[in-house]
């Protein structure tokens, strides 16, 4: 409908995956060099996970393009499969004549054909699809299935896809098997605000537009707000906001545009308060959110609530409800949403190592940082690291809140977050991350540890008393902050890698007591822009 209008020769922010548009900011291109390393290495089972909507199914669609031509894909959408039906559909996609044959004979077969395919230098790999649905059974045969090797390398590479729940499904006791052969595990994080903002001009681009930034800085940060980071709200958002422009006549994406588009999104919930404005009220309120849909987006004004009441004794219920909404509206007029709204650039998380051993870490689990665990081999190996002055927390002056720090905005180059209320180590290690970052090189890579909120910046302080007897250089841990909605929130981080290869031997290299929480990479230019925001 608006192509024309825009200057577009297709669609720029379809939700089913189309992998002329994989985003390669938002660490999502490290995360497919990565995979692509990992299934290159015969390493086995590889886990990647994420929320609902935040790219998974496209980054494994773009992995199936980028794979090389001695690999065959086998990609299983199903999590419903069930145990013995899972070998029948790898034997199958290997074009194997199996039918009617018993599983122990097909999984006789399928070893046989995989040596063979070994033998001629060919690789198979697996990609799992919604794996947090499967059945625990299902998962214990993939499991047998990663067992499957020569005497020297894996004959099968399995890549499971997954919300969150599958990292819980896999902290179970009867996963812990199948949990132990991960061997890699990435996150796919919610965009920040400046990924977001990349990523519009780029996929309007993909798309064929030409002209100047059509998303206003409003805009965006209406979008940031209400899609909460996940890419598939992004790509209804925008699109709904280009139909309101569309509709308006105008080639630029305002706030007002970003606002229908979220009151007309199945994922919109309203703030205004039932107990306030009365059952019948909200009623029409209601009425209003579910029946308008796509004029709604196409009104070049938004209809108001006491337009559509019918009863005259209505009217003035309704239009204080139309007052309300408006007045908490997700997406704040410019005047107010710059003031409250400004945050800043891209997400990722790293650091340097004076020293570095290698391991992997994400998020914390409170249980296990208390737990003893043995002590890890020194590193062998080590990676200069840039050099950063000594600057306790005390003679940095960082404000309480993260309005504004000496002056400086949250975006900007000499901004500072608000320092961590956790202890004595966790303030030092970030009041010198803080000088860190501003000369550590943004192309190398760091090891992301934990991400806790004010409240729970203890668990930080906890993990780096354990470094010491670790064998771990306090001067190789980095904390710096990052906004999370509208929460601040902290990231430890370990080393300092100038590649992937070395960063992944990192990861394997951590103590337990790290490598517990599955710490993955983050390079220093996004984390350096995750803590300006």
């Amino acid at each position: 409908m608006y192509l024309d209008h825009f200057g577009l020769h297709e669609l720029p922010f379809r939700i089913t995956p189309h992998t002329d548009f994989f985003f390669s900011g938002a660490n999502r291109g490290a995360t497919l060099e990565a995979l692509l390393y990992a299934i290159g290495h015969d390493e086995g089972i590889v886990k990647v996970s994420g929320e609902v909507g935040s790219g998974k199914t496209m980054l494994c669609r773009v992995l199936m393009e980028r794979l090389p031509a001695h690999v065959d894909t086998i990609f299983l959408s199903n999590p419903s499969i069930a145990r013995e039906e899972i070998l029948y559909a790898i034997a199958d996609e290997l074009k194997l004549e199996v039918e009617g044959e018993r599983p122990t004979i097909v999984l006789r077969v399928l070893h046989e054909h995989l040596i063979d395919l070994y033998a001629q230098d060919r690789r198979v790999v697996v990609l799992i699809d919604e794996a947090h649905a499967m059945p625990q059974e299902t998962l214990e045969q993939i499991r047998l299935l990663s067992n499957l090797e020569s005497s020297r390398s894996k004959l099968l590479q399995i890549v499971l896809f997954g919300q969150p729940e599958l990292d819980e499904h896999l902290n179970t006791p009867q996963m812990r098997q199948l949990k132990e052969r991960i061997t890699h595990s990435f996150r796919l994080d919610p965009l920040v605000r400046s990924d977001i903002e990349a990523y519009l001009d780029f996929r309007m681009r993909a798309a064929g537009y030409r002209g100047p930034n059509v998303f206003s800085a409003a805009a965006v940060r209406g979008i940031v707000k209400a899609s909460k980071g996940y890419t598939r709200r992004v790509n209804i958002l925008a699109d709904k906001s280009l139909l309101a422009a569309f509709a308006d006549n105008t080639h630029g994406i305002s706030a007002k545009h970003v606002h229908r588009a979220v009151r007309d999104s199945e994922f919109y919930t309203s703030r205004v308060s039932k107990a306030k404005i009365g059952l019948a009220a909200g009623g029409v309120a209601a009425g209003l959110a579910l029946g308008l849909g796509l004029h709604y987006v196409l009104s070049p004004s938004t209809p108001s609530a006491a337009a559509v009441a019918a009863p005259a004794q209505a009217a003035a219920p309704v239009a204080a409800v139309s007052q309300s909404q408006n007045a908490a509206a997700p997406i704040q007029s410019p005047a107010t949403s710059v003031a409250t709204n400004a945050t800043a650039p891209a997400q990722q998380q790293g650091a340097r190592p004076s020293e570095v051993p290698a391991r992997p870490a994400p998020m914390i689990e409170t249980a296990a940082a208390s737990a003893p665990l043995p002590n890890a081999a020194q590193p062998t190996s080590h990676v200069p690291s840039v050099s950063a002055p000594a600057t306790s927390a005390a003679t940095m002056r960082i404000a309480p809140d993260s309005s504004a720090v000496n002056g400086a905005r949250p975006g900007s180059t000499n901004y500072v977050p608000p320092a961590p209320a956790g202890g004595k180590l966790t303030r030092e290690r970030f009041a010198a991350t803080q000088e860190w970052l501003k000369s550590a090189p943004g192309d190398h890579y760091s090891i992301q540890l934990i991400t806790a909120n004010r409240q729970d910046a203890r668990r930080i302080e906890e993990l780096l008393e354990r470094a010491p007897g670790r064998g771990l250089d306090l001067a190789d841990f980095h904390v710096y902050g990052v906004k999370i909605g509208d929460d601040q929130h902290y990231r430890l981080a370990y080393g300092l890698y100038p590649a992937l290869a070395e960063v992944n031997q990192g990861i394997a290299n951590l103590p337990p007591i790290y490598r517990q929480f599955r710490p993955y990479h983050r390079s220093i230019e996004r984390m350096r822009s995750q803590n300006r925001q």
